[in-house]
This record gives structure tokens, C-alpha cells and sequence, in this order.
């Protein structure tokens, strides 16, 4: 089937249903809705037989509606209405909820029914659930809902006020007015549901030291207390303020915009801060932090008998040069125990992006920035690749791009869930790239593929990246059960496998390699590369980030989604085979 989606951004759940549909089968383009006229002209230059609006904030036009199927995906069960679903769920503390694929209408969420899938709603952000809970039930919703379009013979139901209809609720825009904490009364627990209903946008708009800002992401903290709404401390980035009850760690910061002023975007929070932050103590976490302490941490260590296991969780998956630094310490200190087998990552969210591009679009000299950003997320590959007493794996809960993508790749295994989503390529943002992919990348797939994955620059699904040989296995669980799986199946290698003799022979392969062509010699080319673009003041890479961070509206869609026409089937991806060009 010939299928359009239509996206008011390129977001996590736009690129998993772009590629799952893709893999499934079916010719797939997406065209940014930039304006109703655009997408008129797409639908008339691409003829699809089903326009797909998988996240979209604007309506489809009548004309497009009424002459082409057109199905929208909602963030809620059936009869849920209006734009800030999975904000009121989670401010109602809604345990489940669902996914709706319905039909476009003339009222907003008032078609008829194609697909509804239910999930469950954990206590975790909303980006979070977004990319986890929410995007696992979108794409079985969607999935379901093309098999009976193609059918013929499935007629969607309307929407009612009885069981099979569900309950119809039009709740209106989630606005700040809803989100205002209340420091002198509000509980933690309320604070933390604040937060996370508005984690990655659009924040929670509250004053610190006189100004306004948007507070972005959240976590508990069982220990210290103060005054309430005062800052008691720092640690890793973040900030710790006090509630009636306790106190909460608050990640990252974004200053409101002035009018007329520059777009803002997000920081960590001692980083926007800056001078203004009060003189408070910084209280690193201890990377052995005891399992009974509820106190917010971005790295942590845990060991059960012969397997070591290196938690990290960065906001949006980046990773500065500070947060590289402090993650290539406790590595070591991984490397320092007496473990037979090392897992890294094994959260729900983000495994890793690579380079923090925030950090980088705020620094006094962004290129100088980039330069020690991209080499300290080398030095952390390098200590990956060159670990040779024992078996490293990468687990993925979640989606990994760019330099996060190579780092999972330095592993001897990859694991990754189901729901997660491989970006392994940096040409959209302008560079060659580094983390050692002319490496790692080929070894894995081949430098045919290698080419075209960086070439194409194109989401792959779990399914996908197993056939071309990216990762080693994938586990179909729910997010929050991930770490649970990765770490039962770490604990049967680490017992019932000959663990010494491949460690044995990782390491003759790695010496035969540095043989043939040294990691260094790798290292030096990729960022040759890296150092023109972040040092040519007219490399595209400047303005590329800039446009990233500070969200600016594209004028046009991105070439490489709008002329993909993505066709793989399930036989060509299972056996690595490229994807077909339109």
C-alpha cells in the first residue's frame, strides 16, 4: 500500500511508524505539515492510498479528508478528545490508558474507530511514555488498522457512549495555569506528577531567583529537606529544591523567552543558572548508591555476582563532555570489579545521541566545545572497544542515535527492546561523523551497508537492525520490564556459557585488527572530518544545530523522508538486504 504520513514534527513516534511500516511492506513518505496548501500538493505529486497522521497538531484539511482515507493517531482510548490527552492522564494519575486510530473528521478526535490499543501508564515522564507505553500501543493500533483498511472488509465503528464506543470527553489544552506548583503546599509526589507531565515539553513555568523559567524533568530525593521552593543543592547538573514534604531534583532549565527575543531551550540546570544559582553544596550520588535510597542519579552501579551492571539515563540522551567524563570513570571502575560480564545502559528511555548539541549551541565557542565533546565521547568508545577480560553489552530499553548509536556498537553484544529505534548515521546534522564507526559499523554489517545506512540517514526499527546485523537480540517486553530481561539473560551468559573462551578469542580479533589498521589511525581520520566542520564558521553543522536546539520551523520537508518511499518486507529485512529507492 502507497502511504503518506503527515507529521507536524519528525518526532520519535513519526520515524517508528515511518520504518515499521516501511518493514512491514508498504511504500511509505512522510511530508511535514507545514501548511494546508503543502500538504494538498503532496497528496496530488505522491496519489497514497491512505494518508497517516501519526502526530499531528493542526487539522486536515476538508478536501484532503474527504476525497483520501485519512487516519489520525490519539494518544488516548476511544472517546478521549482534545490536544493535551497524555498531560490530563497523567495529572488524573491514570494507571491505563490507550491508543486510537480513528478516521478524520470534521470535529477533532470525532471519527470512527479503526484501531484502539490499551497500556498501561507507569509513574514516569511523559516523553518517557511517549517513546515507551504509548509508541508500542500507537504502532500495534497502527499496524492493525492498515491490515483491516487492506482487508476491505473491516468497517470502522463510531464513536458512542457505550462500552464499544467508549465514554466521549473533550478536555481543552493543558496550559500552565494547570501545571503552577504551589511550593508552600504542594506535596513531592504532586510536585513529581508536575514535572512529569510536562518533562521535555513544555515544561513548568516557575520563578527562580527573580526570573521565570521552565522547569524540565524531575526526580525524588529521600533525604534532605528545607525550606519550601528553596535550593538545597547540586549534583551532576541538576538542582535540588525543597517541598512541604521533602524535595525534588529538577534536571534541566529553560529561561521563558522574552518577546521579541531568541527562542530559549534547555539546559542543565546549574549550566542556565550560571551565576545566579545560590552557594549550595554539590552531593555527587554514590555510584553504589544502596537499592533502598529514592534519591535522583544519571549513573549508577550495581553488581549480582559475576555480572556488573553501569546504568546511565541522560535527559534527551545527550552526553556532554562532562557527563562523558564522569560515565568513562565509573566505566573504569566497572572494569575494576571482579565481574565476568558488563552491561551498559539496561534503562527504559534513551540508551544515548551522542553529543549534547545544548551544551555545545551555548557555549562562548561552540566549535572548541564540539571539538572536547566529541573527543571525550571517543575516549569512552576507545575504554569500550579495548576491554578485553571481559564480555561487554550494550542494552537498549530505548532509542539510539549518532555517537550513541557507535557506542552501543563498541559492545561485544547488543541487546535492544522491541520499541527501540536506530538513528546509526550523522549526516542530518552536517558531519562525517567519529566514535570509531568506520570501525565498528562495517565490522557488523558490511562497507556496503555501512555506506548506505549513513548515506540514506533513515530510522531502523529493532526488527530491521537485527537482520542487518546492528544488534544481537531483541527483546520483546514491556519498557519497564527491560532491565529485569536484559539482566536475567546477562546472568545465564555469565553461568552457562563459555564466557573465557570468548573472551579469549575477542581478544585475538582485536589484536589481529589493530594489526591491519590501528584504532588510532581510525580516530585520527573520523575526526580530520569532525574538526573542518566544527571549525568552518560556514560549515552547514552550525546552522543545522542551531536549528535543532532552538526547534525553528523547517521551511521544506527533509529530502531524504519526503523521496525515502521506504519498501522493505520482512524477507529483505531479515536477510540485510538495502532498502529499494522509489
Amino acid at each position: 500500500m502507497r502511504i503518506l504520513l503527515i507529521a507536524s514534527a519528525v518526532n520519535s513516534l513519526t520515524q517508528r511508524v515511518f520504518a515499521e511500516l516501511g518493514e512491514a511492506g508498504h511504500t511509505v513518505a512522510v511530508e511535514l505539515a507545514l501548511g494546508e496548501e503543502s500538504l494538498r500538493e503532496a497528496v496530488r505529486r505522491y496519489a497514497p492510498e491512505l494518508v497517516l497522521a501519526p502526530m499531528l497538531t493542526t487539522a486536515i484539511p476538508r478536501d484532503v479528508w474527504s476525497a483520501y482515507t485519512c487516519l489520525v493517531v490519539h494518544p488516548g482510548p476511544v472517546g478521549d478528545r482534545g490536544p493535551s490527552s497524555l498531560d490530563w492522564a497523567i495529572h488524573e494519575g491514570a494507571r491505563e490508558w490507550g491508543v486510537t486510530v480513528l478516521q478524520a473528521d470534521a470535529e477533532m478526535d470525532a471519527g470512527d474507530v479503526w484501531a484502539s490499543v490499551p497500556c498501561a501508564l507507569p509513574s514516569v515522564g511523559k516523553s518517557d511514555l511517549y517513546r515507551g507505553e504509548i509508541g508500542d500501543a500507537a504502532v500495534e493500533a497502527v499496524l492493525l488498522a492498515v491490515r483491516r483498511l487492506t482487508s476491505g472488509r473491516y468497517l470502522p465503528r463510531p464513536q458512542g457512549g457505550d462500552d464499544r464506543g467508549g465514554t466521549r470527553r473533550t478536555r481543552p489544552y493543558f496550559d500552565q495555569s494547570l501545571r503552577r506548583i504551589d511550593w508552600a503546599s504542594d506535596t513531592g509526589e504532586t510536585v513529581l506528577r508536575t514535572l512529569r507531565a510536562a518533562d521535555s515539553q513544555p515544561g513548568v513555568l516557575d520563578v527562580i531567583a527573580g526570573d521565570e523559567w521552565y522547569l524540565h524533568g524531575g526526580g525524588a530525593e529521600d533525604t534532605l529537606r528545607g525550606r519550601p521552593g528553596e535550593i538545597l543543592a547540586t549534583r551532576a547538573g541538576a538542582i535540588c529544591r525543597a517541598t512541604v514534604d521533602g524535595a525534588v531534583w529538577i534536571p534541566e532549565l529553560r529561561p521563558r523567552r522574552q518577546k521579541g527575543g531568541p527562542a530559549t531551550f534547555k539546559l542543565p540546570a546549574t549550566l542556565a543558572l550560571g551565576e545566579r544559582l545560590p552557594p549550595v553544596p554539590e552531593l555527587p550520588a554514590p555510584l553504589r548508591c544502596p537499592g533502598h535510597r529514592r534519591t535522583w542519579t544519571d549513573i549508577r552501579y550495581l553488581e549480582d555476582g559475576p555480572v556488573g551492571f553501569l546504568h546511565f539515563s541522560f535527559p534527551s540522551g545527550a552526553m556532554s563532555t562532562e557527563r562523558c567524563a564522569r560515565l568513562l570513570s565509573a566505566y573504569r571502575f566497572a572494569c575494576s570489579r571482579p565481574t565476568r560480564v558488563l552491561v551498559l545502559g539496561g534503562g527504559r528511555d534513551f540508551f544515548s545521541n551522542g553529543i549534547h548539541l545544548s551544551v555545545i549551541e551555548a557555549a562562548a565557542d561552540p566549535a572548541e566545545e564540539s571539538w572536547a565533546n566529541i573527543n571525550a565521547v571517543d575516549d569512552l568508545v576507545e575504554a569500550v572497544l579495548t576491554t578485553i577480560d571481559r564480555l561487554v553489552v550494550a542494552a537498549l530499553g530505548g532509542n539510539a542515535a549518532a555517537g550513541g548509536a557507535m557506542l552501543a556498537l563498541a559492545a561485544d553484544e547488543v541487546w535492544c527492546r522491541s520499541g527501540a529505534l536506530l538513528n546509526p548515521h550523522y549526516r542530518l546534522m552536517g558531519l562525517y561523523g567519529s566514535e570509531y564507526w568506520t570501525y565498528t559499523l562495517p565490522r557488523r554489517v558490511g562497507p556496503g551497508q555501512a555506506e548506505r545506512l549513513m548515506r540514506r540517514a533513515l530510522p531502523v526499527t529493532a526488527a530491521g537492525a537485527l537482520g542487518l546485523g546492528l544488534v544481537d537480540r531483541v527483546i520483546t517486553c514491556a519498557p519497564g520490564n527491560f532491565g529485569a530481561e536484559a539482566a536475567r539473560l546477562a546472568a545465564h551468559i555469565a553461568t552457562a556459557s563459555p564466557v573465557q573462551r570468548r573472551v579469549e578469542a575477542k581478544k585475538a580479533v582485536r589484536e589481529r585488527d589493530e594489526a591491519v589498521k590501528p584504532l588510532a589511525a581510525h580516530r585520527a581520520e573520523e575526526l580530520a572530518h569532525m574538526r573542518r566542520s566544527f571549525f568552518d564558521p560556514d560549515a552547514p553543522y552550525h546552522v543545522l544545530r542551531a536549528d535543532f536546539v532552538r526547534k525553528r520551523r523547517p521551511r521544506c520537508t527533509p529530502a531524504h523522508l519526503r523521496d525515502a518511499a521506504l519498501h522493505v518486507g520482512p524477507r529483505a529485512a531479515a536477510h540485510g538486504q538495502p532498502p529499494a529507492g522509489r
